[in-house]
């Protein structure tokens, strides 16, 4: 469960004693502190150091350039950019999204102009990161993005599927597949059996269960994978080309650029992008990875885009001279570096002085993997940067077109060509979008004119809007429905003219918005004073307006407003609300329900829990009672409904996680405090309070953990119980025999929450401090993302 922020007070401000800014203006200034390397930067070095190690050697085989190469790359943009770089948890080096421009670069120009060209990409870099220009890379369409590393994914896979098969791969991606059915009829069989082994251990090592398969994950796949291949063809006495690193004496340096000028400005220029934008949407997916983790200061959570800029550059600048590939930020090493628990930069600069280690000590050792391993495991990255989720989000967002030309874009003509491509494409779908406009013109069974407009009304859609409006004859009842967000000044003005016209002639209009809501009128004229973006805020003003007040008090007449309420919401429901989740639930109806979480809280009415976790249909399973109780298995309670809730939930729905939610000014909790239930109690209501006497007596039992709010003490006996008694229900649901064997083999999570109606403000809950015995509860900010997430780790 997520930890909270730290409710003591400072021991050094204890009564009595000199505060410490007191014991500051009397004392010594302190001395320097000691540079220390946390253990978890440690830890986390070493476990990036095993991916790169591999990846690094791959890479540089996939571009065809001297395989130390990729070490020189992976070491400079481990030490360089960890040192200068403004997103501190990611990590750079030779990235799998520049193969492509790297290889056609070496087949072009030559090893050593290649290397002139990375060192002035890195210059443009450092000019673009002054101007502070980096955000502007992000108004590049995802789709685009995505585009381009799909298609530079086929192209490494279909390059290193000749290596797997024994062969060598040709120039160009077209080339590959056509001489791909010559390949495999001229298969190698040592080849392809050490790249399936490497393939196989790859894929299977991650789906290892049980503890084993934990322990197992903490030592990268792609270094066990390329380990097994090389020992099974040590052992079998394979003869395979294997990695051959020279002596750091004959390795060459960048050398004078050589060749047209236009060529090399574009191969700058392309190079300057590849690994500027892909560096700087690491940086982004790097802090949405940080956000989760509340133990690190917000230094470390939020990058400096333009300072990162500037340290890929520098980056660039070093490895070029040096003989290195070119360098960006890494997702898979960045991905690594964070979930091994890094806290700072020193992990990044850590695993680059290990890679120094290894070229300097390891060379008999990386000399014995076989270059069909390394190819495997090439092609499998490659296949990976195809991503089946980010095709489902741009066909979700209807971008395929733009992903499709980028993706075949790249393939067929290039990267910079498809990148081009893909963002005149991008900016052709946009135009379209903003330009089609649909407008139609039909009349009701009761001789109402409909005229409906669906798009973005802009001047280009005037003529058409104009032509359509002067079919309404004069003197008649018009509704004018806008189905846009986007209504431009020439168009309103249109509207406007003809409205006063109709208007002028006999004629009534009435302009209406999505789904026929009137709009442009006030807001007592309407049915309702609820907006349709928020139909749950104060339903009880939805009372017709005729209604007399003398019948108010009346018993025939909350009847008559009930009715009404009721009947109101459904049809604001129908008329905004269906139309926008129709489809959406239709699938949900196809697929059946797949929630990941069973979300068990109590039935106070202020409680609504989709709106408290950003959730929508199919993301929660809810149960709801009074108290938010969890009954012990086995408890007598006549109701064994909220049992079967929770095995129905784990054993069939498979949730991943539990969440019981309480809230402030629980009635239950009131009436526990105020008369408890005795053994005795006869109305259902009582006996079923008889499941909250242990939270009552948590609470009074010092020696068993209780909970406290961050920040701040409960406001009274009330609060303090509706904490307590979220703690002692988790405590309920791990005696339930479902949740107790899910959580034994690491398929649930159980999650404590406070929902502050007043304040509507969302805590989570964190287990039990061992030494103060409480349970601290820290409040959820807008940076920690949408839904539920896990707060901080500090102790209480």
């Amino acid at each position: 469960m997520s930890a909270c922020v730290p409710t003591r007070t400072n021991d050094s401000d204890r009564p009595g004693e000199p505060s410490g800014a007191a014991r500051t203006a009397h004392s010594p200034p302190p001395t320097p502190r000691r540079f220390r390397i946390a253990g978890a930067d440690l830890s986390a070095s070493v476990a990036v150091f095993l991916i790169a190690l591999p990846l690094s050697l791959g890479i540089a085989l996939a571009t065809g350039a001297p395989l130390e190469s990729g070490l020189v790359a992976a070491a400079v943009g481990g030490i360089v950019a960890g040192v200068v770089g403004g997103a501190p948890l990611q990590v750079s080096g030779p990235a799998a999204g520049l193969t492509v421009v790297t290889a056609e670069l070496i087949q072009r120009y030559g090893w050593r102009t290649t290397c002139a060209i990375t060192v002035l990409a890195g210059i443009a870099q450092l000019g673009l990161g002054c101007l502070r220009v980096a955000r502007t890379a992000l108004a590049v369409s995802p789709a685009v993005v995505h585009g381009m590393l799909a298609g530079i994914g086929v192209t490494i896979a279909v390059a290193q599927l000749h290596i797997v098969l024994g062969g060598s791969p040709d120039s160009s991606v077209l080339a590959n597949v056509a001489s791909l059915p010559g390949q495999l009829a001229d298969a190698q069989p040592a080849a392809l059996g050490v790249s399936a082994l490497t393939l196989t251990v790859l894929l299977s090592w991650p789906r290892i269960p049980g503890r084993i398969g934990r322990i197992a994950r903490k030592v990268p796949a792609a270094l066990i994978a390329v380990t097994a291949a090389s020992v099974t063809a040590a052992l079998l006495g394979l003869s395979l080309p294997e990695v051959d690193l020279p002596s750091w004496s004959s390795h060459a340096l960048a050398g004078l650029p050589d060749g047209p000028v236009l060529g090399l400005v574009a191969a700058v220029l392309t190079t300057t992008l590849v690994c500027s934008v892909q560096s700087l949407l690491g940086a982004v997916a790097v802090d949405k990875m940080t956000a989760k983790r509340s133990d690190l200061p917000p230094s470390m959570r939020r990058s400096n885009l333009d300072r990162e800029l500037l340290a890929q550059g520098a980056s660039n600048i070093v490895s070029g001279s040096l003989g290195g590939l070119p360098v960006a930020g890494v997702a898979v090493r960045s991905t690594a570096n964070i979930n091994a628990g890094a806290v700072s930069g020193n992990s990044s600069i850590l695993h680059g002085v290990w890679v120094v280690a290894a070229t300097l000590l390891l060379v008999p050792v990386l000399e014995l993997i076989p270059l069909a391993a390394l190819a495997a495991l090439v092609m499998a990255v490659g296949v990976q940067m195809v991503s089946l989720n980010n095709i489902r989000t741009v066909t979700r967002h209807r971008e395929v077109l733009v992903y499709a030309v980028t993706t075949l874009g790249v393939v067929v003509l290039g990267v910079l060509e498809g990148v081009g491509l893909g963002v005149a494409v991008a900016v052709g779908v946009a135009l379209h979008r903003l330009a089609r406009t649909r407008i139609t013109h039909e009349v009701d069974s009761r001789g109402v004119h409909h005229v409906r407009v669906r798009g973005q009304l802009t001047f280009l859609a005037v003529p058409r809007l104009s032509r359509t409006l002067h079919q309404v004859p004069h003197g008649t009842d018009c509704v004018v429905e806008l189905d846009g967000s986007f209504m431009d000044h020439a168009a309103y003005e249109a509207l406007q003219d003809w409205q006063k016209s109709h208007a002028a002639q006999g004629g009534e209009v009435e302009v209406a918005g999505r789904g026929g809501a009137r709009i442009a009128e006030p807001a007592r004229a309407s049915h309702t004073c609820c907006r349709p973006w928020t139909p749950w805020r104060n339903h009880h003003c939805d009372r017709p307006s005729h209604a007399p007040r003398e019948a108010e008090a009346e018993t025939a007449e909350p009847r008559r407003a009930g009715s009404h309420q009721l009947a109101s919401g459904i049809s604001a429901f129908q008329r905004n609300t269906a139309p926008l989740v129709r489809a959406e639930l239709a699938r949900l109806a196809r697929e059946g329900q797949q929630p990941t979480q069973l979300f068990l809280t109590c039935a106070d009415s202020r409680l609504i829990t989709s709106m408290i976790t950003s959730s929508g249909p199919g993301d929660l399973f809810v149960v709801r009672n009074v108290g938010n109780l969890v009954p012990l298995p086995g408890a007598e309670s006549g109701d064994d409904s909220v049992a079967a809730a929770i095995e129905y939930a784990v054993d069939v729905l498979k949730v991943q996680s539990i969440t019981v939610c309480g809230h402030s000014g629980c009635g239950a909790m009131q009436a526990l405090l105020s008369t408890p239930p005795h053994a005795g109690a006869q109305t259902p209501l009582k006996r079923w309070l008889r499941h909250g006497v242990p939270s009552l007596e948590r609470m009074s039992d010092a020696v068993l953990p209780w909970a406290r709010l961050a920040g701040r003490a409960p406001a009274d006996a009330a609060e303090q119980l509706c904490l307590t008694n979220v703690v002692q229900q988790l405590e309920h649901l791990r005696e339930h025999e479902c949740v107790a064997r899910a959580l034994e083999r690491g398929a649930l999570e159980l999650h404590g929450m406070y929902f502050h109606v007043g304040e509507a403000q969302a805590y989570l809950l964190e287990e039990a401090d061992p030494v103060f015995g409480q349970v601290a509860a820290t409040a959820l900010d807008g940076d920690l993302g949408e839904g539920l997430e896990e707060g901080s780790a500090t102790r209480a």
